[in-house]
C-alpha cells in the first residue's frame, strides 16, 4: 500500500548468505552432540573444541581461531578439561607452554559431530549436485585464505 514502509530487507549480502547455512549446520551438529548425551558442553566450548588440531593447539592459537580473548579461551578450556573433553600436555617445542588436546570423551563427542556433518554434507551435495558443490567448496577455501586467519 502507498505510504507503508516495506519490511522486506532486500537481497542478503554475501556474508549473511555464508552465515545462514553455517549457523544451521552448527545448530544441527550441536543438537546431535547434546542428543548423544554430551549435555555438559556449551556451544562456545564446542566452537573452540572443533578448532583443536590433531597434534594439539596452544590457547593463544585457539583464541585466534574462534575470535575470542586468550582469557576467555582459557576459561573454556578449563571447563572442558574438568568435564573430560580435553587435557593439557607439555608443548614439545616450548617447555614453558602447553598444548590442548582432545581427550577420550572429546574424541567420542567429536565422532558424533563428524557423523552429523557428513549427513549435512550429503544433503547439501545432493541439493547442489556434485560439480556445483565441489566448486562452492573450492571458492569458499579461496575466501577463507583471504581472511589471513588460521584455518
Amino acid at each position: 500500500m502507498q505510504g507503508e514502509k516495506s519490511t522486506d530487507p532486500g537481497p542478503f549480502n554475501v556474508g549473511l548468505l555464508l552465515f545462514i547455512p553455517y549457523r544451521e549446520l552448527e545448530e544441527r551438529v550441536f543438537a546431535a552432540v547434546q542428543d548423544a548425551g554430551y549435555t555438559d558442553i556449551t556451544l562456545p566450548q564446542a566452537r573452540l573444541f572443533q578448532r583443536i588440531s590433531a597434534e594439539g593447539s596452544r590457547i593463544t592459537e585457539l583464541a585466534s581461531r574462534v575470535y575470542i580473548t586468550k582469557q576467555t579461551a582459557s576459561v573454556l578450556v578449563s571447563s572442558m578439561e574438568r568435564n573430560g573433553y580435553v587435557r593439557r600436555v607439555p608443548d614439545p617445542v616450548d617447555a614453558r607452554a602447553s598444548l590442548v588436546i582432545a581427550d577420550e570423551r572429546g574424541l567420542a563427542a567429536g565422532k558424533v559431530a563428524a557423523a552429523e556433518i557428513q549427513r549435512i554434507d550429503r544433503k547439501w551435495r545432493q541439493a547442489l549436485g556434485s560439480a556445483r558443490y565441489d566448486r562452492l567448496r573450492r571458492d569458499l577455501q579461496v575466501l577463507a585464505r583471504l581472511t589471513n586467519r588460521p584455518q
